[in-house]
């Protein structure tokens, strides 16, 4: 029964995505965003070697996703393996190139949605392993739970003969030098808001018109005592519902999570009929923006529409969306976003 159910409302969201007018553009076929952290940056911050590196990075990971979604790949599969990608890439603060908690270790955090099925699997203070994305996927196939945490979630991570690394595989200078300057604190002071950034995301709808959402960071530099951010919080920095959208978060981890971004855009659509644009708009700006939080969104509904909100100076972001035979993709990094 619940297969049909779950069929009867793709039908019905495809149906309401279906152009009307001869003169309207085709149909979307798939759609997919990336986002590779947010904060207060712009171009005097990155030299002309820095941001070619991101830019190449964003279109290696959105490219190896545009060409499994063009070739049928379910959205959860894409999602998961967009993120495995850029946690092996050391420009983002996910996996390799994970910032250094005060004790001089990597905690990684994250997290997966299945719109259709809307189950989910997170991970947090994982150590060890090399995806964590791939052991947050294992919790939502593998296991009746949706979080794991720490000790428990390496013991489930191994349980489930997930790919393991020493810590020097996520050790690089860029993260060890934050590390330096934020232990010259003492850790007396938060770390600079420019250096919250680097969270990886993606979201994706696939050709049946599935959508699903994966995200996974390092946390922050120095955090202490266990710190949690919204990365691995579904509701606050990912989310999936094939009634809405699919949404992946990056920023000021605390105000994701006391406003819950991601569940606040959902129902602002299910309840408010709000438009993905308006939902996303109003959850940055109107409520996690207005308590003072910083950072931004990527998210796709299940027509195919793309939002990407941010209120920091920048945000690394990335979409593609193919309708008929055409293929739209842009690749960024600066802001201000216009709203």
């Amino acid at each position: 029964m619940k297969s049909i159910a779950f069929f009867l409302t793709s039908v019905l969201v495809l149906s309401a995505c279906q152009t009307i007018s001869n003169d309207a553009p085709p149909p979307t076929l798939w759609s997919i965003a990336i986002h590779g952290g947010a904060g207060h940056f712009g171009q005097e911050d990155l030299n002309l070697d820095q941001q070619a590196a991101y830019r190449s990075s964003l279109r290696k990971a959105l490219s190896w996703g545009e060409n499994e979604l063009n070739q049928g790949a379910r959205a959860v599969d894409v999602v998961e393996g967009v993120v495995r990608l850029m946690e092996d890439d050391s420009l983002f603060n996910a996996g390799r190139g994970a910032v250094f908690t005060s004790e001089g270790t990597h905690e990684l955090d994250a997290s997966i949605a299945d719109g259709l099925s809307r189950n989910c699997g997170a991970v947090t203070g994982l150590q060890g392993y090399r995806h964590p994305i791939s052991v947050a996927r294992a919790v939502m196939d593998s296991s009746e739970h949706v979080f794991f945490s720490g000790q428990g979630a390496g013991k489930f991570a191994a349980h489930q003969g997930a790919e393991s690394a020493p810590p020097s595989w996520f050790d690089t200078d860029k993260a060890y030098q934050r590390y330096l300057r934020a232990a010259k604190r003492a850790g007396d002071e938060p770390a600079p808001i420019e250096e919250k950034r680097g969270t990886v995301g993606c979201v994706a709808m696939d050709m049946q018109g599935t959508l699903a959402a994966a995200t996974s960071t390092g946390g922050m530099t120095y955090k202490r005592h266990g710190r949690i951010g919204d990365s691995p919080i579904v509701g606050a920095g990912t989310w999936a519902d094939n009634r809405t959208c699919a949404i992946s978060a990056t920023g000021w981890g605390e105000y994701f999570i006391r406003t819950g971004v991601a569940q606040d855009v959902h129902g602002r659509m299910l309840h408010g009929n709000q438009s993905l644009q308006e939902a996303c708009e109003a959850a940055i700006f109107d409520e996690m923006g207005a308590l003072g939080g910083d950072g931004g969104v990527v998210a796709v509904n299940a027509c195919g529409d793309v939002a990407l909100v941010f209120n920091s100076s920048g945000m690394f972001r990335a979409y593609a969306k193919k309708q008929g035979q055409t293929v739209k993709s842009e690749v960024a990094m600066f802001g201000p976003y216009a709203r």
